[in-house]
């Protein structure tokens, strides 16, 4: 598999040091820039340039950032435990995210950010395996029925793929 990810300059925002050495060892490929809290993440995404920015939502506002990186065509990925949920899966998909990751799935990182890297070169949408990545995750956390209260969101994805 070729990795899209090799030399890529990389932000990651989590008021978490350890998920911030953690994401820094597995993507050792990478340029890394970390920020532990909101206004390090807003100044540095005001005054440098990213090919992704991966954003904690709790703790450091990663919906307020999500907004910031969608206006300076950064790629963003949203990277959470405590959020973990399908209207904040909803949410960031809305906002503009290019892909939603628990942090149960840190380990696999680099798949999920080659994905979207893929997605983006073959002019794919960013989502376009996350069902495939993600869904039996969704099944065993939320039951068999998550995807009933936005049906017309996930019947999207089927035409993504």
């Amino acid at each position: 598999m070729k990795n899209r990810l090799q030399g890529k300059k990389i932000l990651i925002v989590d008021d978490e040091p350890d998920v911030l050495d953690t994401l820094g060892e597995l993507l050792d490929i990478c340029e890394i820039t970390k920020a532990e809290n909101y206004q390090d993440a807003v100044n540095l995404l005001e005054s440098e340039s990213f090919d992704i920015a991966i954003l904690d939502i709790m703790g450091v506002d990663g919906y307020g950032l999500l907004d910031i990186a969608a206006k300076k065509d950064i790629i963003a990925v949203m990277l959470t435990a405590h959020a973990l949920s399908v209207k904040n899966t909803v949410k960031s998909f809305k906002k503009g995210a290019a892909s939603y990751i628990p942090k149960e799935e840190i380990a696999n990182i680099q798949l999920y950010l080659n994905d979207v890297l893929e997605a983006k070169e073959l002019g794919k949408h960013f989502w376009w395996r996350w069902l495939e990545r993600f869904a039996d995750i969704y099944d065993k956390k939320f039951g068999p029925d998550w995807q009933k209260d936005d049906k017309e969101i996930w019947q999207k994805f089927q035409y993504w793929i």
